[in-house]
């Protein structure tokens, strides 16, 4: 008889990996200027983004590690994203530091993601709604998420000035 030795998350730890090294590849040549730029004080400029992705990794590391051994459901505690890139002072740091710790923080969560078993992944969570999910749903929420703040930082036209009008798609 053969022996399955298949990961459940296996495919979404790849495609952390291959996000990362794609976030990675474009902003370690990138002009720190470029990357730098913000259109208020408000507005987070790409370095920011950037920092804000490490402190969802810390926030996400440590919840997918906490729900191992804590009483279920787990709840999950927000944490102020604004305040935390202020207080990191993301801004004012070097393109390579933020890209080596983006991408440690990720390659622990992608071991941590790959270890999870079906009886792990169904460990319910509790939302701030009161709504209720399980550890599958956190993952994978994490990594979307990474995805889309991503996508802001390889966008050429991120930060918009705000007083240009939109471009309007081509249909």
């Amino acid at each position: 008889m053969q022996t399955h030795n298949f990961k459940p998350m296996e495919k979404l730890a790849k495609r952390l990996e291959s996000l990362v090294e794609r976030g990675i590849s474009y902003v370690q040549p990138s002009d720190q200027l470029a990357l730098s730029q913000k259109t208020s004080p408000n507005k987070w400029s790409k370095k920011e983004i950037l920092g804000h992705l490490i402190d969802s990794g810390i926030n996400n590391l440590q919840r997918f590690n906490e729900i191992q051994f804590a009483t279920k459901p787990y709840p999950i505690r927000p944490y102020d994203q604004d305040q935390l890139v202020r207080a990191n002072y993301y801004q004012e740091a070097s393109v390579d530091e933020l890209c080596g710790f983006w991408k440690a923080i990720n390659l622990r969560i992608q071991q941590v993601i790959l270890r999870q078993t079906e009886l792990t992944l169904a460990y319910p969570i509790l939302l701030g709604s009161g709504e209720t999910k399980d550890l599958a749903f956190l993952i994978r929420d994490y990594v979307d998420h990474l995805e889309h703040h991503l996508n802001q930082i390889l966008d050429p036209f991120y930060p918009a000035d705000p007083h240009l009008p939109i471009p309007q798609l081509l249909a």
